[in-house]
């Protein structure tokens, strides 16, 4: 994980950028001739000879003649295999880049927005935010004054919700671990990083990142296609033409693909997209009614998921259901006790041919969670869901999540909360008046303001996820979703939900030891040893 101040020394911003700290991107690795080697994949598919390696297809050590019909053939094959959408080869090519600067919007919005990509990035549950990383974008000057004012009574606030939560959550982490309350001094930091973890929720979506993204080149060129689509079209556009200039500096035969971005009044978002107002709303109210007070509904599923499964375990052993039972076969796949792979922390599910059965069942759910929750949610990439558009939540109402841990601090805490949230949403709408667009008032949005979606998945992705989310760790929010979800599938499926567990339930089941793999950052709750119905946390 990068840190501030790190050695990357290589970046590149935008000379003409439109923020006043602008995007910083880097290559810190590329595969060398991702150009040649999808050539080469392209002509192994019809080799008689073995692979065709990139030496091969560049005219490297021919006389001149021959390296120039080399090369075009070569330059007639990237051509030919782009053209008829055989992109697959361009996957064999990578590259690892340093972003800084960039903002948590724009990672939520784009980076992270699909499944063909590997991040580490800073966690602001753990890393103290400063007041001068955030995104500010070249404003006029009244509203550069509204904006910056905002920010900064922004981070005040979350200093001043540090102080006030910290004593709660020292009172509640001494509950948990009564020894360690006879010194207390050795455990401020943890403390203090449950506090700082609620408080962010009031810090800007604009908030400043730092991470290493690795993605294909296939998806970087995607990336430059959709570069202009909402919600973050200023920003990606810098990051993205900074991310193309430094790999195609390091392979420039990629340029001869000629992929450019669509221009924005040709997307179909844009054209689709209804301008922020009563709809969106009305829709939010619509979505509330059906949710009702959870933060996770089960809508919909295979209304034969247990047979389904039962079926393709049966279908992999090639036994009949007189030699294995549904119960049987599903406890083959599902309990660890049969599968004790189940609780290694190398997650092999969907490279086990009996973990595969799992995705012959499947699930919807409507879920709100605040963005600060959804960013980490989202990092689940095998439980999708087609997420909002940011103009949609710039309601004239202030529309938020409050973690638990604001509630019972004396009333002090959950006030400030309320009238951060409060004046947060009085300087967008001042922006609004302005006539800023709803990009860059969005940027002002809490990392608190409520997102609203269907997301789908099958149960190989759901056991897994669970077996993340279910840690009495797991971000608060995602942790209460996952633990209504799997109640709910155990009430109608009690065959199958039994069996979505916290990793500490699944490797007591495995017989695996030490049965918590958090080491000192074990909870200091035996959840193994409690029934589902019970698991209830503060912290």
């Amino acid at each position: 994980m990068l840190r501030q101040g790190a050695t990357v020394t290589n970046y590149r911003s935008s000379p003409d950028s439109h923020f006043a700290r602008p995007p910083r991107v880097a290559l810190l690795w590329a595969t060398p001739r991702s150009y040649e080697e999808s050539v080469a994949a392209a002509r192994t598919c019809y080799s008689g000879g073995g692979v065709v390696r990139a030496a091969q297809v560049s005219g490297d050590g021919l006389l001149p003649e021959q390296a120039q019909a080399r090369r075009e053939q070569r330059d007639r094959i990237a051509a030919s295999t782009y053209a008829a959408g055989h992109h697959t080869t361009l996957q064999h090519g990578h590259a690892s880049f340093a972003l800084d600067d960039v903002s948590r919007q724009f990672v939520w919005s784009f980076l992270h927005a699909h499944p063909f990509y590997n991040s580490e990035q800073v966690s602001q549950r753990y890393v103290e935010v400063r007041s001068d990383r955030v995104a500010l974008p070249l404003l006029p000057a009244p509203a550069a004054q509204i904006y910056r004012e905002c920010v900064e009574r922004q981070t005040r606030d979350y200093q001043a919700l540090i102080a006030l939560l910290e004593p709660v959550a020292a009172a509640e982490y001494f509950s948990l671990f009564r020894a360690r309350a006879k010194r207390p001094e050795r455990w401020r930091s943890a403390i203090h990083k449950r506090a700082q973890e609620v408080a962010r929720y009031v810090l800007p979506l604009g908030t400043h990142t730092w991470l290493v993204h690795t993605i294909s080149v296939l998806t970087l060129l995607r990336y430059r296609r959709l570069c202009l689509e909402p919600d973050t079209p200023t920003e990606a556009r810098e990051v993205v033409f900074a991310m193309c200039d430094a790999l195609f500096e390091h392979d420039p035969l990629l340029r001869n693909l000629g992929v450019e971005p669509m221009p924005a009044e040709a997307l179909p978002v844009w054209k689709a997209a209804a301008e922020h107002g009563a709809e969106a709303l009305a829709m939010a109210r619509e979505f509330d009614e059906q949710l009702g007070d959870r933060t996770s509904l089960l809508l919909d599923r295979f209304a034969d998921n247990p047979r389904r499964v039962a079926d393709a375990v049966r279908q992999v052993l090639g036994l009949p259901r007189a030699r294995l039972s549904d119960g049987e076969a599903i406890a083959l796949a599902l309990d660890p006790k049969h599968n004790p792979l189940l609780g290694e922390s190398l997650q092999t599910v969907h490279h086990q041919k009996l973990g595969r059965a799992l995705s012959s069942a499947h699930y919807a759910f409507a879920k709100k969670l605040s963005h600060a929750a959804d960013s980490q949610d989202q990092r689940h990439r095998m439980t999708p869901a087609a997420r909002p558009l940011v103009q949609t939540l710039l309601g004239p109402e202030p529309d938020f999540a409050v973690p638990r841990l604001i509630r019972p601090a004396g009333g002090r805490a959950e006030a400030l909360y309320r009238q951060s949230m409060d004046q947060t949403w009085q300087a967008i709408a001042e922006l609004e008046n302005l006539g800023i667009s709803h990009e860059f008032r969005a940027y002002l949005l809490p990392n608190a303001v409520h997102v609203r979606m269907t997301e789908t998945s099958d149960l190989q992705a759901l056991r897994h996820k669970h077996a993340m989310r279910l840690c009495f760790n797991a971000q608060e929010e995602i942790w209460q979703a996952s633990l209504e979800e799997a109640q709910q599938i155990a009430a109608v499926e009690p065959e199958l939900g039994r069996w979505l567990l916290p990793p500490c339930a699944v490797r007591f089941a495995a017989g695996i030891r030490p049965i918590c793999p958090e080491g000192d950052r074990y909870c200091g709750v035996p959840v193994w040893q409690q029934d589902p119905k019970d698991w209830n946390r503060l912290l």
